[in-house]
């Protein structure tokens, strides 16, 4: 694996299909897992429990366990996990502006 490029390292970080939504929704202010899966209900709770734990092991995000039955569980970003959020939002913004574009493109590859 080459972690010479910025792009092979945020490939690397971002790589999972819910990762950056996870990271907005987590600054927007959902930060249970039972939120993120309302937000997020096509993926899994096992695949977002993977990706969330990635997430933490690269820095982006925190966990903590309150101590209470059952147990509660809340995410937040980290300072370091917060300068993506504009990356997010600009990649968001493009694939608004792109939107008619890739659904046609999209749909046209799946068949």
């Amino acid at each position: 694996m080459n972690l010479n490029c910025g792009l092979d390292l945020i490939g690397e970080v971002l790589y999972g299909k819910w990762k950056m939504r996870l990271l907005w929704f987590i600054e927007q202010g959902n930060k249970r897992p039972s939120e993120l899966q309302r937000k997020i209900p096509d993926a899994s709770r096992r695949v977002l429990n993977m990706q969330l734990k990635e997430l933490e092991g690269h820095e982006l995000i925190t966990k903590k366990i309150y101590p209470v039955v059952p147990p509660k569980v809340e995410y937040s970003l980290t300072d370091f996990g917060k300068t993506l959020i504009p990356v997010i939002g600009a990649i968001g913004e493009w694939g608004d502006m792109n939107a008619e574009r890739l659904q046609k493109v999209i749909t046209r590859d799946a068949r």
